[in-house]
């Protein structure tokens, strides 16, 4: 819905002058902001809500579907990107921690999170519930960038924290789906099958990783050839990343499983200058994902306007209660200190998996329940946002300080 006066085309232009004006003031202060603590989310988050809460003629609408679908191809790229820079090898070694917090954890934050959100929210139906207790389960890989690039930390715990935030995305979406077309239908008896959710998950980890094995050993062949013009091999990688999620999507698979799937791969089958090669992709990923939250700033935040203390309540139980029980519980038995169990159970920031779940409830539940969800959602991922981006920095340095290697 656009306001009176202001046509689609103008309405373009205002979005792109707020973004491109709030990355030139990001640039000019960003040291001395990070020094303080606020990170670049927050700054992207709090501009895209001050651009609409003044006369400026922004109303871009929740209900958008290029909104959506921006946000997915966002998460996806982030993914690839993060995924790429995992080392297979020490992966393999460590895989059972990422494997407790996906297969018994995440289900368990689902289950603990609708339980939560049917206390706070008695008035709204186990079906809603289950869709914000889902939607607000998986974490955040670019949001919690700031402790897993921080080298200070052990390298296995952030390698834990980035497995566990690429693949938790996907995992959770068929939950979200199966419980969205319940919370209309009033039964779970249309949804697609168990064994249907099961086949979208392996078509995307088959599909990511023959895309990603594929795409590293075409370029490696003509990079040896000299086929290959160094300005361009670059945008080829972040190309492969687009096609992780796009393709996979096309044959029936899980995009955001596909992209991650797929930057593992591609790192994993790349024989040097990794790093070089991924340079785009990271830049492109950070930008991609910056524009989300200038516009869940813009367009979601102002749902807030009229949120009740039980989002807030609600949101503050996701992060800690509904988080951190699941993962202590699951980390039995791993040989891991309280602290370290602390840190892997605080950063589990909501962030674009969320605000895309929060875009897919808009569309499928009845407007009275989808604004209440966008409302709750919101207030979680704001939450996260301020209080993941205002202690990853002091806790990476103590943390790091004592626990050189776990």
């Amino acid at each position: 819905m656009l306001r009176e006066g202001l046509g689609a085309v103008e309405i373009v232009m205002l979005v792109v002058a707020g973004l491109a004006s709030t990355a030139v003031v990001w640039t000019l202060l960003s040291a001395r902001l990070e020094r303080f603590n606020i990170s670049a989310p927050m700054w992207f988050v709090a501009v895209g809500f001050l651009l609409v809460s003044f006369p400026s003629g922004l109303d871009v609408g929740i209900a958008n579907e290029g909104l959506r679908q921006m946000a997915e191809i966002a998460l996806a790229i982030v993914l690839f990107s993060d995924a790429a820079r995992v080392n297979i090898t020490d992966l393999r070694r460590d895989a059972g921690l990422p494997i407790r917090l996906l297969v018994v954890g995440l289900p368990l934050t689902i289950g603990l999170g609708t339980l939560v959100a049917h206390f706070v929210f008695p008035s709204l139906s186990w079906w809603v519930c289950a869709v914000i207790g889902a939607a607000v389960a998986p974490t955040d890989a670019a949001l919690g960038a700031a402790i897993i690039e921080d080298e200070r930390v052990p390298e296995r715990i952030r390698r834990v924290l980035n497995v566990e935030s690429g693949l938790n995305d996907g995992i959770a979406t068929p939950f979200v789906k199966f419980f969205l077309v319940a919370a209309v239908a009033g039964t779970a008896l249309e949804v697609e099958s168990e064994g249907g959710a099961l086949l979208e998950l392996a078509v995307g980890v088959a599909g990511g990783a023959a895309i990603g094995f594929v795409a590293a050993w075409l370029l490696q062949r003509a990079r040896d050839h000299g086929w290959v013009a160094a300005s361009y091999r670059e945008v080829g990688v972040a190309a492969v990343a687009f096609l992780g999620y796009a393709a996979v999507i096309e044959i029936g698979g899980n995009g955001f499983v596909g992209a991650f799937v797929a930057g593992i791969a591609f790192g994993a089958a790349t024989r040097d200058e990794l790093e070089e090669s991924l340079a785009f992709t990271h830049d492109l990923a950070e930008l991609a994902s910056l524009v989300v939250w200038f516009m869940f700033g813009a367009v979601m935040l102002p749902f807030l306007r009229h949120a009740q203390w039980q989002d807030f309540l609600f949101a503050a139980l996701a992060l800690t209660v509904v988080r951190m029980l699941p993962v202590a519980l699951v980390l039995i038995g791993s040989k891991l200190d309280l602290a370290t169990v602390g840190v892997i159970g605080w950063f589990g920031p909501r962030g674009l998996a969320s605000v895309v779940f929060a875009l897919l409830a808009v569309e499928g539940l009845a407007p009275a329940d989808g604004d209440r969800v966008v409302s709750i959602i919101t207030a979680t991922v704001l939450l996260s946002v301020v209080l993941h981006g205002a202690t990853a920095a002091p806790i990476s340095a103590r943390y790091g300080a004592t626990h050189s290697t776990v």
